[in-house]
């Protein structure tokens, strides 16, 4: 089967995020399809940025084919964002017939986080007279509604929701990573009977690999913490707004004098005013530079507990899949999640204690509570959230069961 996923911020190991589009499409040509992904030349997630000659290009990036499309450059969520949307779709529709013709796609999956691409893709299908998916990791324009603040009415969400309500409507089959988002689907035209829940999911031969070592800046603060007889508290990831990183400053000054230690690795908006509320309230917080993935399981292993969080958002009553989690579940080590959603992987899992979102009293609490385990126990919380994620998050199920959509 020949198979175009498009996604606009698709990405590699070597490139940087995304990488759900290539670990789906490496397990698909393990089992004898070609995979073609379509993806802008433009992505504020990526590491490595790619250079395409002319509007269209194809380049070959860890065994995966990638079809560029060429974009604008933008910073930020403003408004040259949003004309970076615009144009991917308007490149997709443009190269709709070269890319039927260059690749004769059975199925054609729309991706992008946005749906502004199901009009290229419908018409890539059409030409093709393949399968349409539409894949929904957010919901827009519920997305930029209530966590970006924007208007309903503003012109750019309503030609988002335009979209959407057509990607809904159009697709053979609507493949969601969220998985409490089936009434809002129905509610704006779905029919039910076109929903499949295909959560994130995890590379388990990753986690088998224990070549790599942490950092040395991580090494060394694990043996400092060891001397003292401190509990080690870490977050890996990015220190955004989003990621509630204040509460767990805040909950961790509360346990200033309880031997706990609180490690934060990597970059983001917020760290240097994360970094100033820590020295203001004296909490016991070490702040470390983001570290290479091949490290994070190594680094994540070498501490006692792990934590998640997100802000409280009514948005999240549709589901969370976060790929952090999973990474913590398959660290072995049990989790701490402050958040608020429509699902509790962390309850589901017995992995951990789950607390309301934003509540730093709760946080402090379950730090607390987690220290006064035995290792033994906390072992065996962290052995749970390992089998949970082995059972339900394997890409190599994922994929497969995403192959059952398709066909």
């Amino acid at each position: 089967m020949n198979i175009l996923l498009v996604n606009h911020y698709a990405g590699s190991p070597a490139l940087g995020m995304e990488f759900r589009p290539w670990y789906l499409a490496r397990e698909w040509r393990r089992l004898g399809h070609d995979v073609t992904i379509v993806a802008s030349s433009e992505s504020h997630v990526r590491h490595n940025s790619v250079n395409p000659e002319g509007s269209l290009a194809e380049e070959w990036h860890d065994e995966q084919r990638y079809v560029w499309l060429r974009t604008p450059s933008y910073k930020g969520n403003g408004l040259k964002r949003a004309l970076n949307l615009v144009a991917f779709a308007g490149q997709l529709v443009r190269h709709a017939s070269s890319l039927r013709r260059r690749y004769r796609p059975d199925v054609v999956i729309a991706s992008s986080t946005h749906p502004l691409d199901i009009v290229g893709c419908e018409r890539i299908a059409r030409l093709s007279g393949a399968r349409l998916l539409y894949e929904v990791h957010d919901l827009w324009p519920l997305s930029p509604i209530e966590l970006g603040g924007m208007s309903p009415t503003h012109p750019f969400i309503r030609l988002v929701q335009w979209g959407e309500d057509r990607a809904y409507s159009r697709s053979d089959r609507v493949v969601s990573m969220l998985p409490c988002a089936l009434p809002h689907m129905v509610s704006r035209g779905m029919a039910s009977a076109k929903w499949a829940h295909v959560p994130n999911g995890v590379d388990v031969a990753e986690w088998l690999d224990t070549t790599p070592s942490p950092p040395p800046a991580v090494a060394a603060v694990v043996v400092k913490a060891r001397a003292r007889g401190d509990f080690l508290v870490c977050y890996a990831g990015a220190h955004g707004i989003a990621n509630e990183l204040r509460t767990l400053v805040e909950a961790a000054s509360r346990l200033a004098d309880s031997q706990v230690r609180v490690v934060c690795i990597g970059k983001g908006p917020e760290k240097p005013a994360l970094v100033q509320q820590a020295a203001a309230l004296k909490a016991p917080v070490t702040f470390l530079d983001a570290i290479p993935k091949r490290q994070i399981p190594a680094t994540l292993r070498a501490m006692d507990a792990l934590y998640v969080g997100l802000q409280p958002q009514s948005l999240f009553r549709f589901g969370i899949s976060p790929n952090k989690l999973l990474d913590y579940m398959m660290a072995g080590r049990p989790i701490i999640q402050a958040i608020t959603a429509g699902n509790d992987p962390v309850h589901s899992a017995g992995c951990g204690y789950s607390v309301p979102a934003g509540d730093v009293a709760a946080v402090a609490d379950a730090i607390g509570r987690m220290r006064s385990l035995t290792i033994d126990e906390r072992d065996a919380m962290g052995a749970r959230g390992t089998a949970f994620a082995l059972k339900e998050h394997d890409y190599r199920e994922l994929a497969q069961r995403f192959l059952k959509v398709m066909e």
